[in-house]
This record gives structure tokens, C-alpha cells and sequence, in this order.
């Protein structure tokens, strides 16, 4: 594991040791308090979707994992507790946890995606050779547009387009690591 690796799962635990746990529908998880049983069919409920068993083992798994799985390693873990559950399944789960905001999916320009349960706003890195994405325990900063280019809000606005947020992902790979495809092309001027 890379010293990079090393400090931001080092940063996540010492956030998560500082999580309340006497909170009232609310069940600690690595680095974010997920919403119990009730407080997640009322989510779900609200915004028009059904609680099923499935999707609440669907969320319970990405709260506990670390990393952002693909729905495919979502089916192969949650497929332990409840056996008869379908990849299909599995889907729809993570599609009604989206949206109802209780799950972000995170798309990549492949077209593979993996899922986050955490809520607040925060970053992530992507290893462009395993495709593993990561939260950056770094502090979110709500005006970082303005700050790169105080004008662009603006000049957006004077277009008709209203900003409603930003995602920040930085690309790259861990040097030392066994490529598992070809060197992955350079993308410093993507933006997530």
C-alpha cells in the first residue's frame, strides 16, 4: 500500500472515531453515520420508492464497505445475506438509493460506475489502473469555483445556467503498482 493510501485511510479512521453514536436513527459506519432501518424506509418513502429488504442489505453494504464498489461487488456481497437476491435487483436497489439521495453513483468515462452512500460533500480520488475510487479526507470548500475563476459563476448565470454543485475527482495512479491494462491515458484536464 502506498504512502499516499496509507495516510488517507489513516485520516478516515481518526474522523470516524469521532462520530456521536447516541444519535437517535442514526448507525455509525466507517467515516459518515448511516440512517437505521426506519430512517431509511422513511427516506426511501418520501421520495416515492418502496423500503424492500433487498435495497436496505444494498445500503447497509455500501455503509459498511470501504471504497465505492461496482454494483457487481455490491451482488457478490450482499448476495451472502439475502442468497436469492439477482444482479437486476441489485440494480434497481442502487438506482432507488440514488435517487432518493441516499447514494451518489460515480460514473467514469468508460462507463463502469461505483457507488457512495456517504452524503456530505467531500472528493474523490480514481486509480486510473484499478479503477478504485476513494473519498480524500480533505476539508470541502463550497466557493472553490468562485476562487479559480471569480467570474464564471456569473458569466454561467448571463447564460441561464444555474449552478446547483460541483464534483471534484482527481485522477492518477499509484507509481510502484503493477499496471493491470495499458498506461492510462493522461487526463489533467478532465474534470469529474
Amino acid at each position: 500500500m502506498s504512502r499516499l493510501r496509507t495516510m488517507f485511510h489513516s485520516v478516515a479512521a481518526s474522523v470516524s472515531g469521532g462520530l456521536e453514536t447516541r444519535n437517535s436513527g442514526l448507525r455509525v459506519s466507517m467515516s459518515f453515520a448511516a440512517l437505521d432501518d426506519q430512517a431509511l424506509r422513511q427516506a426511501l418513502e418520501a421520495a416515492g420508492w418502496k423500503y424492500t429488504r433487498q435495497r436496505a442489505a444494498v445500503y447497509d453494504h455500501l455503509c459498511r464497505v470501504h471504497g465505492h464498489p461496482t454494483a457487481e461487488e455490491v451482488y457478490q456481497s450482499v448476495r451472502v445475506d439475502v442468497p436469492a437476491i439477482s444482479l437486476a435487483t441489485v440494480y434497481k436497489a442502487l438506482e432507488a438509493l440514488t435517487a432518493s439521495g441516499l447514494a451518489a453513483k460515480i460514473a467514469a468515462a468508460d462507463g463502469s460506475a461505483r457507488y457512495d452512500a456517504r452524503r456530505d460533500h467531500h472528493y474523490h480520488l480514481r486509480d486510473l489502473r484499478s479503477g478504485a475510487v476513494e473519498d480524500l479526507e480533505t476539508p470541502f470548500v463550497p466557493d472553490l469555483i468562485d476562487r479559480l475563476d471569480p467570474g464564471l459563476s456569473q458569466q454561467l448565470q448571463g447564460r441561464g445556467f444555474k449552478i446547483t454543485g460541483y464534483r471534484l475527482e482527481l485522477v492518477g495512479y499509484f507509481e510502484g503498482q503493477t499496471p493491470q491494462s495499458p498506461e492510462p491515458e493522461d487526463h489533467e484536464h478532465d474534470s469529474a
